[in-house]
């Protein structure tokens, strides 16, 4: 393949589908299923996703936990606004940020958050303008970030957030997150204790999100888009729990892009998915061949985005789009607080 045309992935959208809150009841948002074998495409509600599954099926969840990751302070001396966001730790206290406005952010640059409480200094400008910055405090890192940072929504969500817990997976773990793997908000304790009784093994893996995942695609040739590296870990018991799903012929369903990503890298060239840990820029787009995931959980993304190409890359570009417009013309809620799509090869309800 030689070119993949960016505006190939486009589909309109209006701007009042864009969710803004999150609904009361996690488990009630709607559910698209659509069979990526032959395009047809039903509508549910999230709970009745268990109908779906199978005894023997294996659910893959990322317990990446969000940090508040948020920082809003002024530059010393000028008292000029500044607002950073954590994207990734690279050693001690040391982040890669994405700092606005970046102009005015040159190393030497000295910045203060919270009166004081948390001072800064940039450091360097690495890739795509982001900006290495080491952070100074008195006590513990993460009681000063949870007391002084704010949940890192994205920019097309503008209500404020009542309740940052809502902005987590509950089953969030692992702290390192700038963004939610927002397929799993759909899942409550209650829905996961009965998809674990019905026989449905739950494999937990993390991958630490960061805004490469969102950020636009600027190459109208999509070959020639970068992914920015993510970290990820695979425990000896998700892998064990995966490969034996496989080995005994049942299916494994990702919930979320950022699992999907995790066992296509985590996985050798037969399909067994390796313990361990590591970074990944896989970019998945039409034409991969998936080694391990079966089937996809996944929310409502973004026109012309790398999440769409990679949902395309499952179920086919044109059933895929198809299914989009499909939501538009019922009013389906988009992105992170929207409602999900269950993309299986399957005929129907188990």
């Amino acid at each position: 393949m030689t070119e993949l045309k960016k505006t190939d992935f486009y589909f309109d959208l209006p701007q009042e589908l864009i969710a803004q809150d999150p609904l009361e009841d996690r488990s009630s948002s709607r559910l698209l299923v659509l069979n990526k074998n032959t395009g047809a495409v039903s509508h549910h509600v999230f709970r009745e996703i268990i109908d779906y599954l199978r005894p023997g099926d294996c659910l893959v969840l990322n317990n990446t936990k969000v940090i508040p990751a948020r920082l809003l302070g002024e530059r010393e001396g000028t008292g000029a606004h500044v607002e950073v966001l954590l994207l990734k730790r690279r050693e001690g206290d040391v982040w890669e940020t994405l700092v606005k406005p970046g102009k005015k952010c040159r190393p030497g640059t000295r910045l203060v958050f919270g009166g004081g409480i948390l001072k800064a200094e940039v450091l360097e400008t690495v890739e795509e303008g982001n900006r290495l910055i080491h952070f100074e405090y008195e006590g513990i890192w993460e009681e000063v970030l949870d007391r002084l940072g704010e949940m890192p929504l994205p920019p097309y969500i503008t209500h404020k957030l009542q309740d940052k817990n809502r902005y987590q997976t509950v089953y969030a773990k692992y702290e390192g997150s700038a963004a939610a793997p927002t397929a799993g908000l759909h899942f409550t304790q209650e829905l996961l204790t009965k998809i674990e009784e019905k026989g449905v093994k739950i494999a937990y893996v993390t991958l630490h999100v960061g805004l490469g995942t969102f950020r636009p695609v600027k190459e109208e040739n999509v070959l020639e888009h970068h992914m920015h590296s993510e970290y990820y870990q695979v425990t000896e018991e998700a892998a064990r729990l995966i490969n034996d799903t496989k080995a005994a012929k049942g299916r494994v369903i990702c919930v979320g892009t950022t699992s999907c990503r995790t066992v296509e890298s985590a996985s050798d060239e037969s399909g067994v998915v390796q313990a361990g840990c590591d970074n990944t820029e896989i970019f998945i787009y039409p034409g991969y061949q998936f080694k391990v995931l079966d089937a996809l959980i996944t929310n409502f993304h973004l026109p012309e985005s790398t999440l769409v190409m990679l949902v395309s890359a499952l179920a086919g570009r044109e059933q895929v789009l198809n299914a989009y417009t499909e939501a538009v013309r019922e009013r389906y809620r988009f992105f992170s607080f929207g409602d999900a799509m269950f993309v299986t090869g399957d005929d129907g309800k188990c």
